[in-house]
């Protein structure tokens, strides 16, 4: 709960004021009943007008006050609920924005979206629902009862008999609703699961006629989430007839003992019409606190799930001491410059070292699981070109997201120009490493809007230059608007090669130390990629670029091929070497090249 109480700081007027105002607006409604015996009594009874005359202008002026202070609570209540929301859902991206690939894939997509919409907005009405209801209910419950006992204390018995049978139904109704609701969530999250598949994958779906066997796994998971619903709404629906049953049954034997009361001359008529609309109060309160703790329930399951997003670190965190910059020379200056590096804490600076280092190095996704990098050493000089291949699951990927600490190794060290890169700042390393991702993704906005993802203050020549190193240059000529061309949501109105070629200049546009490219030519033609990988050896001299592919005609050209195989280092050399020393790069060179390619 501290976790989420800290939103609430800023509207704590609000959270005063409200439940203030709605509990003078529920002392003038506990008031009424009382004037309308006095009403009866005095003024009816008596005959005379003028005191009811009297009497109804109060009653009239109270109603209107009520009105009023019900009008300053809502306002509190809405201001606050809505700010709270609105801060919430603010810091929770933030802290999602900040958790490493491993806490992310532990949550996943669906269920991460569902928490920062559904669950928040459960908690903003429970915050509405505590600044306007939670004090006036139990006040009113409470309040009739007192007014009740001050009419007659004898008939106000049969009220307090009710109150043990009414707390057993709210106790009955939580116990069993309360689990259903953090399953109902749970369910909701599968739903959006199956919902995020099937549309970012509606294209497999029709080109494989899988629409009919979608629709029945859609179909499957929305009546598992209905099964679940109907069951806790089947929970929660007794609890407003059954909190009536009893109220109402104290309401005839109120009718029936206060029968007895007038005969006997003990009550007078105004005061069993006072003490009837005393006990209609207290069913209205009631009827209300069984609403409240349904919402409740639900809220304190959302609390639990977005807790749970809230209170998870980082596996991958900025160092406390970290290291001065490494880069600090870029580009093509950098080039013919020993890279120096030295720490805060006034360590000596180490010599010229290789750009990137595994030494060691060991990784899986799963504690539990089965190693995806094991013990991996290699060394990657500075201005090098390497290519990385190997079979699907090999651990190509792999290898590259550890070196800007998409995840961190279990064991040995990733460095980069001869530091761990933990003890980097996360923003630096990153600013300092352009990725080509496997899927190339696109954000709405222009063309020239994406490719300044990799350098904000980017030029209009700087962004012509990198889209020309990405041989994106001509199609994007062609296009009406040039560069201000607008990208639709996800790249939809361009072609995969398309997108993969402006993913590729937004990466060099920035002139990066480490350019990294994971399988970013997939949907490029050989000339095409011929030619990307000619444009950057030529106008990028100096950057260390890692290639990884399925393609040995996109690696053979490279200064040095890794070769993997089910997570270690199978060969490392040039083309030529690895066809002999190399038995896993033979067979792929077997199996994408004739004999007569492979020795070319």
């Amino acid at each position: 709960m501290n976790k989420i109480s800290v939103f609430l700081k800023p509207y704590r007027k609000q959270l005063i004021i409200g439940p203030i105002f709605k509990l003078l607006e529920a002392i003038l409604e506990l008031l009424l009943p009382t004037i309308v015996a006095l009403m009866v009594n005095r003024g009816i009874g008596l005959h005379d007008s003028a005191y009811v005359y009297r009497m109804g202008g109060l009653m009239l002026l109270m109603s209107i006050l009520g009105f009023a202070c019900s009008m300053v609570c809502q306002y509190s209540a809405s201001r606050a609920s809505q700010g709270f929301g609105t801060r919430l859902r603010n810091a929770m991206f933030r802290h999602i924005s900040s958790l490493s690939y491993a806490e992310l894939d532990r949550f996943g997509t669906p269920s991460l979206i569902n928490r920062i919409t559904n669950d928040v907005n459960q908690l903003q009405l429970a915050v509405a629902m505590l600044i306007r209801l939670v004090i006036r209910a139990p006040f009113i419950a409470i309040g009739a009862i007192i007014m009740a006992m001050i009419l007659d204390l004898r008939l106000s018995l049969v009220l307090l008999a009710a109150a043990p049978v009414f707390a057993v139904l709210l106790y009955w109704i939580i116990s069993r609703s309360s689990p259903l609701y953090r399953k109902y969530q749970q369910k909701l999250d599968g739903i959006a699961q199956v919902l995020s598949e099937n549309l970012s994958g509606i294209r497999v779906i029709r080109a494989f006629a899988k629409r009919r066997k979608e629709r029945e796994r859609f179909g499957a998971a929305a009546d598992d989430v209905t099964a679940t619903a109907l069951h806790v709404g089947r929970i929660s629906a007794l609890l407003s007839p059954l909190t009536s049953l009893v109220v109402n049954a104290a309401i005839l034997a109120i009718l029936w003992v206060g029968g007895i009361h007038i005969d006997a001359g003990r009550l007078s008529q105004g005061e069993i019409i006072a003490f009837i609309n005393y006990v209609t109060q207290i069913l209205l309160a009631l009827i209300v606190t069984s609403n409240l703790v349904i919402i409740f329930t639900k809220a304190n399951s959302s609390l639990a799930r977005v807790n749970e997003v809230l209170t998870v670190s980082s596996s991958v965190t900025d160092p406390e001491h970290p290291v001065i910059s490494p880069f600090a020379e870029t580009g093509d200056a950098a080039a013919s410059s020993p890279m120096k590096v030295g720490r805060t804490d006034g360590s000596e600076p180490a010599a010229q070292v290789p750009a990137i280092e595994f030494d060691h190095v060991s990784f899986g996704y799963s504690k539990a699981g089965e190693l995806a990098l094991d013990d991996i050493s290699v060394k990657i000089w500075r201005g090098e070109t390497v290519g990385l291949i190997g079979g699907t699951g090999s651990g190509k990927s792999t290898f590259v997201n550890l070196i800007p600490r998409f995840y961190d190794a279990f064991s040995g060290e990733v460095r980069v120009n001869g530091v761990n890169v933990e003890d980097y700042p996360l923003l630096r390393l990153r600013e300092s490493i352009g990725i080509v991702p496997q899927k190339a993704v696109l954000f709405t906005g222009t063309i020239a809007d994406n490719i300044r993802w990799g350098k904000t203050e980017a030029t209009e020549d700087e962004i012509r230059a990198a889209a020309a190193v990405a041989q994106a240059e001509e199609f994007i000529s062609k296009l009406p608007e040039g560069l201000s061309t607008d990208v639709s949501r996800g790249g939809l109105n361009l072609s995969g090669g398309q997108k993969q070629r402006l993913t590729i200049a937004r990466a060099v546009v920035g002139r990066p130390d480490i350019l990294i490219l994971d399988d970013s030519s997939s949907a490029l033609d050989f000339a095409t990629d011929a030619a990307l990988r000619r444009e950057l050896k030529e106008t990028r001299a100096g950057m260390t670029t890692l290639v990884v592919s399925q393609r040995v005609g996109t690696v053979r050209q490279a200064d040095r091929i890794i070769v993997f195989e089910d997570g270690r280092i199978a060969g490392v050399g040039r083309h030529e070497e690895l066809l002999y020393s190399c038995e896993v790069y033979r067979e792929i060179c077997n199996s994408q090249l004739s004999s007569e390619e492979a020795a070319l």
